[in-house]
This record gives structure tokens, sequence and C-alpha cells, in this order.
């Protein structure tokens, strides 16, 4: 567990310090991409390997789907008041 607070952390700093730099701005930007849809293709193929998993897809899709409904509407919400905050301080 640690090993990941350290690297998100050098991360930061590393990022603290380049962040005047446009063109590794648009790198890590790209890189961040390829990484999750890396992440998002090999999680999808240990979904698709596990036999349990794809036998009980119709209800964890349902539980799935409405999880994800659910993070991205507290997101959305989150967003908006944090903007209406945001703009009575200015």
């Amino acid at each position: 567990m640690w090993i990941i607070v350290l690297f998100f952390a050098a991360g930061i700093l590393l990022g603290r310090l380049l962040r005047t730099h446009a063109s590794l701005i648009r790198l890590a930007d790209q890189l961040a991409m390829v990484s999750i849809l890396f992440l998002l293709f090999v999680l999808g193929l240990s979904v698709g390997l596990n036999r349990e998993a794809l036998a009980h897809f119709g209800t964890l899709g349902l539980q799935a789907a409405m999880l994800t409904a659910g993070a991205i509407a507290g997101s959305v919400a989150a967003v908006q008041l944090l903007s209406l905050s945001s703009r009575r301080k200015r």
C-alpha cells in the first residue's frame, strides 16, 4: 500500500515542478488516457475469462449499472455545488 502512496506523492511533486511545460502536460494526458484504456481492456479480459462472473453477469451488470449511475449523478451534483460556490466567491 505504501508503494502506491509514494508513487502518487512523487507524481504530484513532479507534476507541480513541471506544470509550466505544455508539452509535458500533453504527454502526461496522452499517457494517462492510454493507461486507462489498457486497464479497462485488462479488466474486460479478466471478466471474460472468469466463468463465474459471466454466469452472474445479469445480476452483477444491473448492480454495476446502478452503482455507476449513482456515482455519475453524485459527481455531477458535487461539481455543480462546487461551481456555485466558486461563482459566489468571485
